[in-house]
């Protein structure tokens, strides 16, 4: 038992991005911070009202601290991993940790089987242009043609990849992990959908390629950019929205294709240029005009109006909660959320 609580009482401090000496300051030194270290060690367990005030100071309820995790994260890929400090990195884990103790306690509540097959998994990836190909063999797999996709992060978790959504700092994109064989792809909450959208798809590229030993970790994130690049304008679609060979191109064609498919103009410019429609003269006059212009935001370019969410996790807490496998308040724990706006939520949906 004081094994466990010290666990969890290390992953709650992380998860407040809080110092042992912080952590005592919110609890006004109810106890030291060096008492605070020997419970994270596992040498001391506290009394029943230290206990309370450290659930108070971060946030969880006192049960937290005695609910054992078996969520282990494996193979993490941090997007612009250098611009987040070892607090935020570890605050991050650990809030993605705790959502997915409680998606998974929820499925298994519904006996629901977690299962995912990666369709590329034979898919070693030596060059960049191979990535094409997969992601043509991608679409037939999946049966997701090549139209728009609605809403890219609601497709992947009905392809059995878990999304978790987060309040992160802006330098913070999002990552990809594996928990138990299960891909998890973690963004942030305030990503506008166009960037949400390829970030997501950045990530699966992460989870289901695998890649040469010897590629270099720039190289190997070109070639993920290409895949979510790719699966919003597949090549063939490309190329009949452009054509196979431009010397000039105007930007309100990039923005019409912006609108509809939930992509950047910047990426629709490098995609154009990746099949080789545009070459090397008017590609890096495109950039040059959006850095004169300081339209790297692509403020007045178009604005897709499509949504990124995904709404999986939510029904299921409705499901369980309907169904009454366990009490309102236990459902409303596992969803995150207060017990009297799940009750007004269900009465409205009732």
């Amino acid at each position: 038992m004081d094994q466990l609580f010290a666990t969890r009482l290390k992953q709650a401090r992380l998860l407040s991005k809080l110092s042992l000496r912080e952590l005592s300051d919110q609890i006004d030194n109810f106890v030291s911070y060096g008492a605070i270290k020997k419970y994270e060690d596992g040498k001391m367990l506290p009394e029943q009202s230290v206990i309370i005030r450290l659930a108070e100071a971060l946030g969880v309820k006192p049960d937290y601290f005695f609910r054992s995790s078996s969520i282990e994260l494996t193979n993490i890929e941090f997007r612009k991993k250098s611009k987040l400090g070892a607090k935020e990195i570890s605050s991050i884990t650990e809030i993605v940790r705790d959502r997915l103790e409680r998606y998974f306690e929820v499925e298994e509540l519904l006996r629901i089987n977690r299962t995912f097959t990666n369709p590329l998994q034979l898919a070693l990836i030596k060059d960049i242009d191979e990535v094409e190909e997969h992601v043509l063999s991608l679409l037939i797999t999946w049966e997701l043609g090549q139209n728009p996709i609605p809403n890219v992060i609601e497709m992947l978790e009905d392809k059995g990849v878990k999304i978790v959504e987060i309040d992160a700092p802006d330098s913070f994109d999002g990552l990809s992990t594996f928990v138990d064989g299960v891909p998890v792809i973690v963004l942030n909450q305030d990503l506008d959908p166009v960037r949400k959208r390829f970030t997501a798809l950045h990530e699966l590229a992460h989870l289901i390629f695998s890649f040469s030993e010897d590629i270099e970790h720039g190289y190997l994130e070109k070639c993920c950019h290409r895949f979510a690049s790719a699966m919003l304008v597949p090549k063939p679609v490309m190329r009949r929205l452009l054509g196979e060979s431009r010397a000039h191109l105007a930007i309100a064609e990039l923005t019409a294709i912006k609108v509809q498919y939930g992509i950047s103009v910047q990426a629709l410019i490098k995609r154009a240029y990746d099949l080789q429609i545009i070459r090397d003269h008017l590609y890096k006059g495109l950039f040059i005009w959006l850095t004169k212009t300081k339209n790297r935001k692509e403020e007045k370019l178009g604005i897709y109006k499509g949504i990124e969410k995904s709404y999986r996790f939510r029904q299921l807490i409705y499901r369980l909660a309907a169904e009454e496998l366990v009490t309102l308040k236990k459902a409303a724990n596992l969803g995150g959320i207060k017990e009297a706006e799940l009750r007004d939520e269900l009465d409205v949906i009732i």
